[in-house]
């Protein structure tokens, strides 16, 4: 049955690669706001603009952080594409056990409420696919920490904005907390990246399992 299924290895790699890039694009971005912070507890350094240390470290940050929320829309868009596309897949060893329309891949990420719970429906529902008739099973651990690290990355900021807060301090001590924020952000982030990696090549294996061994008649 394999043959007759085509399997998005090509869209996974372009996924892993987008979030692979917005990982590290975030270190970088974490490690500048970490140096500023740095340059922020110790003396200022006296001497001309263009030279001034913290000026250079804030413009490779700001820069960075520019990067960053450009790597996270493509990431997204492409982790997007290669679910629809092992949507197809799963349409073909379960279709019945498949609960939202192909609609919702685009606008779950978006609608307020339904971004907690719709994309995780999606991949339970590929999860579940994977497994033999007899043993499907939707979620799994690993998907838990998975989309739980995810909302925590999304919602690190939710009750202040960072940026903002960074823009607006005044005083030496209110950009150090915001960096510290920002900080911390930045590795909710690398870690929900980290795991979004580890879903998608599980499932992918799985699928590919699943198809392999599914009856032609599927």
């Amino acid at each position: 049955m394999a043959g007759a299924v085509r399997l998005p290895r090509g869209q996974a790699w372009f996924a892993s690669v987008a979030l692979a890039a917005f990982a590290l694009v975030t270190v970088a971005a974490g490690l500048a706001a970490w140096h500023k912070y740095r340059l922020l507890v110790g003396p200022m350094t006296p001497g001309p603009y263009v030279d001034n240390p913290l000026v250079k470290t804030d413009t490779y940050f700001r820069n960075l952080t520019g990067w960053r929320t450009g790597l996270l829309l493509v990431a997204l868009l492409q982790f997007s594409i290669w679910l629809a596309n092992m949507r197809d897949v799963a349409d073909v060893l379960w279709r019945q056990g498949q609960r939202r329309r192909r609609a919702w891949l685009v606008f779950g990420w978006v609608i307020p409420v339904a971004q907690l719970f719709v994309p995780k429906m999606f991949i339970n529902d590929l999860w579940a696919a994977s497994q033999p008739a007899s043993q499907r099973r939707r979620g799994h651990p690993l998907l838990t920490v998975w989309w739980a690290s995810v909302l925590v990355a999304a919602n690190s900021h939710a009750f202040s904005d960072t940026s903002k807060d960074l823009k607006k301090a005044v005083t030496t001590d209110q950009a150090r907390a915001a960096l510290r924020q920002i900080i911390i952000g930045d590795g909710l982030y690398i870690c929900a990246a980290a795991l979004s990696i580890a879903v998608l090549w599980q499932l992918v294996r799985r699928l590919e399992r699943a198809v392999a061994t599914a009856p032609v008649e599927a």
